[in-house]
C-alpha cells in the first residue's frame, strides 16, 4: 500500500508543475487523499463490507470532491489534477500513470446491471468535464479532450474530441476528415427517436387490433 501511495506522489510531482515537494502533495492535494481514501475502501468492498466501504468513499467525496465509487478498480501513477467533480463509477477501471482533470466522469448509461463503466488502459489522459459513457474500452496512450463525450471504443494511441466524440489524431498524426467513419458515429437523440417510433408503431398496431374487434363484437 504504501509503495502504491509512493508512485501516486511521484505521479503528480512528475505530471504537475504546480507541484513542489511531496509533503506539499502528501497533505495538500486532494486527488491524492482521494486516491488514498479509495485504497481501503475498496478492499472493504471486495470483504463485501459493502456499508463500511461507501462510508469511506462517501467521506471522501465530502472531503476531497471526487467521487469514485468503492467498486472501482484504480492502478497506480494516477494523477487526479485539482479533482473537484470527478465521478468514477463502480465498474470502472483506470489503468497506471493516467491523468484525470477536474469535473470528469467514468460513468453508466443507465440501470443495466454487470460492466457497465468504462475500461481505461494506461497512460491515458481524459480532459477536463470529459464524459467516458458505457462499458467502452479506451487503450493505451489515448487522450480524451476536454468535455468530450466518449461512446465507443478507442484503439491505443488515438486522440478523440467533440460531441460525441471522433478521433482526429492517431499516433500523433492526423486523421483525414473524409476517411472518418461519420455514418456509424452514435447520435443517442436520433435513437431515443427511433425507440419512440418503434413503439408508437407498436400502440398504432394494438389500436387497429382492439378496433377490429369491437367491429366483429358489434356486428
Amino acid at each position: 500500500m504504501f509503495e502504491g501511495i509512493r508512485r501516486d506522489i511521484q505521479a503528480v510531482k512528475e505530471r504537475d508543475p504546480a507541484a513542489r515537494n511531496t509533503a506539499e502533495v502528501l497533505l495538500l492535494y486532494s486527488g491524492i487523499h482521494a486516491i488514498m481514501l479509495h485504497r481501503p475502501a475498496h478492499w472493504l468492498y471486495q470483504h463485501e463490507m459493502f456499508f463500511s466501504a461507501r462510508l469511506v468513499s462517501q467521506f471522501s467525496r465530502f472531503l476531497t470532491g471526487v467521487e469514485i465509487h468503492p467498486g472501482a478498480k484504480l492502478g497506480h501513477g494516477i494523477l487526479i489534477d485539482h479533482g473537484s467533480g470527478v465521478v468514477i463509477g463502480e465498474t470502472a477501471e483506470v489503468g497506471d500513470n493516467c491523468t484525470i482533470y477536474q469535473g470528469a466522469t467514468l460513468g453508466g448509461t443507465g440501470k443495466e446491471k454487470g460492466k457497465r463503466h468504462p475500461t481505461i488502459g494506461s497512460n491515458v489522459m481524459i480532459g477536463s468535464g470529459a464524459k467516458i459513457l458505457g462499458p467502452v474500452k479506451v487503450a493505451d496512450n489515448c487522450k480524451i479532450a476536454s468535455n468530450a463525450v466518449l461512446l465507443r471504443d478507442l484503439e491505443e494511441d488515438s486522440t478523440a474530441v467533440g460531441v460525441p466524440a471522433r478521433v482526429v489524431r492517431v499516433a500523433g498524426e492526423k486523421i483525414d476528415p473524409s476517411k472518418l467513419d461519420h455514418t456509424h458515429t452514435p447520435d443517442p437523440v436520433a435513437i431515443e427517436l427511433q425507440k419512440a417510433l418503434a413503439r408508437i408503431e407498436q400502440l398504432e398496431a394494438r389500436l387497429s387490433e382492439l378496433e377490429q374487434m369491437r367491429k366483429e363484437n358489434d356486428a
